[in-house]
Order: structure tokens, then sequence, then C-alpha cells
């Protein structure tokens, strides 16, 4: 099991392969590597979970909410 961090698609970037999209991550745009997922395609709004840089997930908006809040308890350490 792995920790990821949510994030929403803002654009994918020029070159890199195709392998590169701009994410928002809590507020903050961060390159991301798609390249993991090549059976998916990505555009503007779609969520993705993200762990060490790369997308390991597609998801929708109630999964990424789940995710954070996942987080947010490990955080605080409170029991699930």
């Amino acid at each position: 099991m792995c920790l990821g961090i949510p994030g929403q698609v803002v654009r994918l970037l020029e070159g890199y392969g195709g392998q590169l999209a701009l994410v928002d991550v809590a507020g903050e745009h961060r390159k991301v590597n798609i390249g993991m997922l090549p059976e998916e395609t990505f555009e503007s709004g779609d969520w993705i979970i993200i762990h060490m840089g790369f997308a390991v997930e597609k998801t929708d908006a109630d999964g990424a909410a789940n995710a954070m809040a996942g987080l947010r308890l490990l955080q605080r350490g409170d029991e699930p």
C-alpha cells in the first residue's frame, strides 16, 4: 500500500512524449508524470492520485475527496 495525494489535471504539457501534466495539488501547480497509466486518457479537470510524482490512479471527485480525508486522518493520528 502506498500513500497517494489527489490532484486535478490543469493541462497536459507539450513535449515530454505526452507523459507530463500540470496538476493542481492543494492549490499548487506541479508537473506529474502520467506515463505509468498508458491505458488512460487525461484532460483538464480529471482527478488523479499521485505518489512520488507519478500518477498511479485516475479517479473522480469523490475518490479524490476520500483520499484527502484519509490523509487528514493520518495527520491527526485518528483511527479509521
